[in-house]
């Protein structure tokens, strides 16, 4: 038993590991995030999947680099 939760566990970390967000990877986006999101509650995690339906809508204001990633984590 404490061997089958051990496996779930470090299981559920590797995976957790692998769909990590690399903030490297959203510097693209941080001119525009700057413009059009709002950062009055900081830097959450829904305020940053709010920021990425922003910019989203707005993808024609951002540049093509900020489009790609918007696209490689499913907001375009």
């Amino acid at each position: 038993m404490k061997i089958a939760i051990a496996a779930c566990l470090l299981l559920g970390l590797s995976v957790t590991a692998a769909n990590a967000i690399d903030l490297a990877e959203l510097a693209p986006c941080r001119p525009a995030a700057a413009r059009l999101c709002d950062h009055t509650a900081g830097m959450t995690w829904s305020n940053l999947l709010q920021c990425g339906a922003t910019l989203a809508a707005h993808s024609w204001r951002v540049g093509n680099e900020c489009r790609a990633v918007l696209r490689k984590y499913g907001q375009l």
